[in-house]
């Protein structure tokens, strides 16, 4: 075992924790994630700082909160004033490679402010979010020139202006014919586009055709999949590997519907929670579902034994996530967002090469963890200084090495559902639409802008099932969750642009400068 030189930092966009059978799935088997899980540690209660793509992805990257990198929903730019993990590589000459999906959204009108061109190098860098990109490719539509896969796809045979949409989202149904796989009933069919060149085939190939070419140059890389999100489309054979009999079943009661939270209830009537109350639509959409899951844990292992066979595996720290689940028609919901366990807690595995964590190989942790903890961590495993006045995760290499350490008891997460339909449904302004959760071991409470509270004791209900939210039993238990949140919101560093170190060098210095107030 040797010093951690190089990270791989693997994203599956939409993969809920309990849809892997190292977190306890019982049918859907994820070999090589479990043996990786076996190598390193299993962080059994890791949660996402949002339940959305974007902010929730931005918290990863720069290791602080969706309230003070301000980018709160899919649309909004991160500010070109938040630091990046790539930034933060560059002052070790390190490149941030990026192979898949990162949501990030140019900040134009702040490189307009300062004057950048946004095709120098400086300015390119700053749009990207930090990532030198291999190959960006985030899923949602058909991809651009940012990507190189409509360019493999035409070399492999798919004949079309719109690979894409006409083989990698389509299906073949029992007539032979094309169907749209944006329609969730199609997706008992197969894509029609060859596994070997799915986009999780191609993404892995990018990855490792990499990791062939960087020589013994030190490398950081996002290796970021778009699946399982949808479209919930999978080549064959995986489309048919698992029956409706063997996917988990759907955690939602007729008791949930009654006197439901406004914003929960606004949520159900949108098409893809409409859908998902559907049991048709459920039991076509998580066996597809956890088809592309298992494609992406053999693709995974194909990936590591490459590694294995190459020394990487030596002095590469391996971090394996997601960026929020999925809810698949839990709770009469369809998509994610919201404050449910099915969404805000994600795998987590880390698997550290070093000495270090050789007391912790193949344990499972139970404590709390955050998407904000990955920054510091990966700088940390560098030996980079973590910048305490910027970032406001915590490394986790305590917990990796087995050290004793007070760790914290709560966790934060974020919602802005400002363009969402529920706003209109509910008949709000874009500035009410936000809402804040802390969950501690026991507890989960939701603060929402003129909304009343949700609270749930997942001791006791730990479907979240019952809100109480408004029960007089539970208004002290409210008000001390309360509290939690209004001390968190209170610590949280908006004050970037000085280190801790230089404000303590300048207490109480005035004199130095030559300002003599206040003598008598």
């Amino acid at each position: 075992m040797a010093k951690v030189k190089n990270v791989l930092f693997i994203m599956a966009d939409q993969l809920r924790a309990d849809h892997l059978s190292c977190y306890g799935h019982p049918h859907l088997q994820t070999t090589h994630i479990d043996n990786l899980a076996r190598r390193g540690v299993l962080f059994e209660q890791a949660f996402v700082n949002s339940g959305v793509c974007g902010p929730s992805r931005m918290s990863y990257y720069t290791g602080r909160y969706p309230s003070t990198h301000g980018a709160t929903w899919n649309r909004v730019p991160l500010s070109i004033n938040e630091k990046t993990l790539g930034e933060y590589l560059k002052a070790r000459d390190i490149d941030l490679v990026l192979a898949g999906k990162t949501h990030v959204m140019p900040d134009n009108k702040g490189l307009d402010r300062l004057q950048i061109d946004g095709q120098s190098e400086l300015g390119v860098l700053l749009r990207q979010g930090g990532f030198v990109q291999l190959d960006r490719y985030d899923g949602h539509h058909e991809p651009g020139a940012e990507s190189g896969y409509p360019a493999y796809l035409k070399a492999h045979g798919y004949d079309s202006t719109d690979p894409w949409t006409d083989y990698v989202i389509a299906v073949e149904d029992d007539k032979g014919q094309a169907q749209s796989g944006w329609y969730m009933r199609n997706v008992n069919f197969p894509a029609r586009v060859k596994e070997e060149h799915s986009e999780t085939a191609y993404m892995t190939n990018c990855a490792m055709s990499y990791m062939q070419s960087a020589g013994d140059k030190p490398w950081v890389m996002h290796l970021s999949y778009v699946k399982p999100h949808w479209p919930y489309v999978a080549p064959a054979p995986y489309h048919a590997m698992y029956s409706p009999e063997q996917c988990l079943p759907v955690r939602r009661n007729e008791q949930e519907k009654v006197n439901a939270h406004p914003v929960v209830q606004a949520y159900r009537q949108q098409e893809e929670s409409v859908s998902f109350a559907s049991d048709e639509c459920v039991a076509r959409v998580r066996p597809a579902y956890q088809g592309l899951i298992k494609q992406l844990d053999d693709h995974l292992g194909r990936l590591f034994a490459y590694m294995e066979s190459a020394g990487l595996m030596d002095n590469t720290l391996v971090i394996i996530t997601a960026d929020h689940g999925d809810l698949l028609g839990d709770h009469w919901l369809g998509e994610k967002e919201l404050f449910y366990d099915v969404v805000q807690r994600v795998p987590l595995i880390i698997y550290d090469p070093s000495e270090s964590a050789d007391a912790t190989r193949g344990q499972r942790e139970s404590r709390l963890v955050e998407s904000v903890d990955i920054v510091p961590t990966i700088l940390a495993a560098l030996d980079m200084s973590v910048p305490a006045h910027r970032v406001e995760g915590r490394q986790l290499q305590p917990l990796v090495h087995g050290e004793s350490v007070t760790w914290r008891d709560c966790v934060f997460s974020e919602l802005d559902y400002s363009y969402r339909e529920a706003r209109l449904t509910l008949d709000k302004s874009t500035s009410e639409c936000r809402a804040w959760s802390v969950r501690t071991d026991r507890w989960r409470y939701v603060y929402w802008r003129n909304e009343r509270p949700q609270l749930f004791d997942l001791q006791n209900d730990p479907d979240e099932f019952n809100d109480l939210g408004e029960d007089p039993q539970y208004d002290e238990i409210r008000q001390e969750m309360k509290q939690r949140l209004l001390d968190w919101f209170a610590s949280l560093k908006r004050r970037t642009s000085v280190t801790e170190e230089e404000v303590a060098k300048q207490t109480h210095k005035y004199k130095q400068a030559g300002v003599f107030y206040g003598q008598w």
